[in-house]
């Protein structure tokens, strides 16, 4: 065989290689690699709003944890508030109860000096008596000087 024939042969036979190839085999190996690609796309595009979807969960949970915290804050000012409330409350009872204490402690003091200035009056009206018996050395009447006894309490 010559050269010639077997180098033409050879080409033939390559072209046919070729169009078989190319009509049977490459469009499937096209088909899967699209497939592929577009799979990989997929997939990467899930990533991205996965990311997405993540940076949202992460405000979302930041935003929540601030607005717990503020919370938090405002129910430790308002038991503050209501602690300072309560002590002003106890104090105004306390004031009310020791000016009760007080004013009824006055009552009694004063009782208790009316009670003494009348056991005074008693005592220097009997040491008047006493006086007034001595300095005459007579006999003096209680009963018969009873008003003048009480003239005399009264102006002590």
């Amino acid at each position: 065989m010559e050269f010639n024939t077997s180098l033409l042969g050879q080409m033939v036979t390559f072209a046919i290689l070729v169009l078989v190839t190319m009509k049977f085999v490459w469009p499937p190996l096209t088909k899967a690699m699209d497939e592929r690609a577009k799979r990989i796309a997929d997939g990467f595009a899930s990533a991205d709003r996965a990311k997405q979807d993540l940076a949202l969960a992460e405000k979302a949970s930041a935003d929540k944890l601030r607005e717990a915290k503020q919370q938090a804050a405002e129910i430790i000012s308002q038991a503050e508030k209501r602690g300072a409330q309560l002590v002003e409350d106890a104090k105004g009872h306390a004031k009310v109860e020791g000016e009760r204490l007080v004013a009824g402690a006055q009552a009694e003091i004063d009782q208790q000096i009316q009670q003494v200035k009348e056991a005074l009056r008693q005592q220097v009206a009997g040491l008047a008596l006493l006086g007034a018996e001595k300095i005459l050395r007579r006999e003096v009447d209680a009963n018969a000087h009873a008003e003048l006894l009480a003239s005399i309490k009264a102006e002590l």
